[in-house]
């Protein structure tokens, strides 16, 4: 795959959102206009002897950095990795990988032995908020410094998905998908499931909140008790047995409309559905499940995240941070959605399908006044900088 293919879909594409000072043009890298595009192997390593002049590797010789996944067994997270090593790898520093299992304790000890093996940074994807603080604790000790994927952990930097922006995609998209294949009657007549993550606390909430309120914009009718709602953790077999579970409950001739915190529990619902002999569609989040995409015809589209370009933004994130650079306390990916009709624009080695989208627009207005309210958010009064201003 040849990265320029991606420069006009990827123009500006990294929202930072610097509430200090702004982040500096560190070779080539600066957060909020980075295009996603790889560094070059040379630029990699200049960055490097410069970070090495401020912040020196501990042992003397080269950087080693850690890399804490959170599920290994989940596409997304490979393709995080992936990207990860490639970078890490160009730019002549040391990886230490590990895998959380989607379990906090087990983040924990991966922590602490980032902590004991004294690594000089620290790339952390784990889901449970309640083991953020501690594992923040342990490093801060430790003088290591953090960014945190997707799940925000005290004062480390923060990257990831765009929740609220991402969410109301999704929701909006399925509506209006679902709109155009059943009509708005129809629509009112049916159920929206949605598989939720509440392990991982306020932010992710965001997206699936997000995806709910996407979807009641364009049908702003929808009956609330429609609305169905389980813990999908994180994963396509939990998804698939709360659907199950829940289909008992859906009245048999109405449509079912589907949406998750990720495209494995997008994937969960499918099946559940499909397999129950119900009409059904469903949009996805990450669009790192591509083979679903372009195979399930009842999986309409996915919100693309871009996760194999997560690594060329985090490890120049990292060594900006150890050249004393200011860099913005969040950065958030820039999402687009992916159909099967325009799935070879972002991925140029998977031939697009010959088949007829919908004519989607994404509701800006409604869109702003969800902003607002989630700046009114008590709960997430400690989170303004991971809500965009647009």
């Amino acid at each position: 795959m040849h990265w320029s293919a991606f420069r006009l879909p990827f123009a500006a594409a990294a929202l930072a959102l610097a509430t200090a000072a702004a982040a500096d043009d560190f070779h080539g890298f600066d957060p909020a206009k980075f295009d996603g595009e790889m560094l070059s192997a040379a630029t990699l390593k200049a960055a490097v002897a410069d970070a090495a002049k401020v912040t020196p590797p501990k042992n003397g010789k080269n950087y080693v950095f850690a890399f804490a996944n959170l599920d290994r067994g989940i596409t997304f997270c490979n393709k995080v990795e992936s990207g990860i090593k490639a970078d890490a790898g160009a730019a002549g520093i040391e990886l230490d990988i590990a895998d959380n299992h989607l379990d906090g304790a087990t983040a924990l000890a991966n922590a602490e032995s980032f902590v004991n093996r004294n690594v000089d940074y620290v790339i952390e994807f784990q889901t449970d908020a309640n083991f953020g603080a501690t594992i923040m604790q342990k490093m801060d000790d430790a003088k290591i410094k953090v960014t945190a994927i997707d799940i925000p952990m005290g004062n480390a930097t923060f990257f990831g998905v765009n929740n609220p922006r991402a969410g109301y995609m999704g929701g909006s998209y399925l509506a209006q998908a679902a709109i155009a294949k059943w009509g708005a009657d129809k629509v009112k007549q049916g159920y929206f499931i949605e598989g939720e993550l509440p392990q991982s606390g306020a932010i992710p909430k965001m997206r699936t909140d997000a995806q709910i309120a996407g979807f009641l914009a364009a049908v702003p009718d929808f009956p609330a008790d429609h609305v169905l709602k389980f813990d999908s953790k994180n994963t396509l077999e939990e998804s698939f047995t709360q659907t199950n579970n829940l289909i008992g409950r859906i009245p048999t001739g109405v449509p079912i409309m589907g949406t998750a915190i990720n495209d494995q529990a997008t994937t969960g619902i499918l099946r559940a559905v499909k397999q129950a002999g119900r009409d059904v569609i469903v949009v996805g989040l990450g669009a790192d499940e591509l083979d679903t995409l372009m195979n399930e015809p009842n999986f309409v589209a996915s919100v693309g995240s871009f996760p194999e370009r997560y690594g060329n933004y985090l490890i120049p994130l990292a060594l900006s941070q150890l050249a004393g650079k200011p860099i913005p306390p969040a950065v958030l990916v820039h999402h687009v959605m992916i159909t099967k009709a325009n799935v070879h624009d972002y991925y140029p080695d998977i031939k697009s399908a010959n088949e007829k989208t919908i004519d989607y627009k994404f509701p800006q207005d409604e869109f702003a006044k969800y902003l607002v309210s989630l700046k009114k958010d008590p709960e997430l009064k400690d989170f303004q900088n991971l809500i965009p201003t647009n």
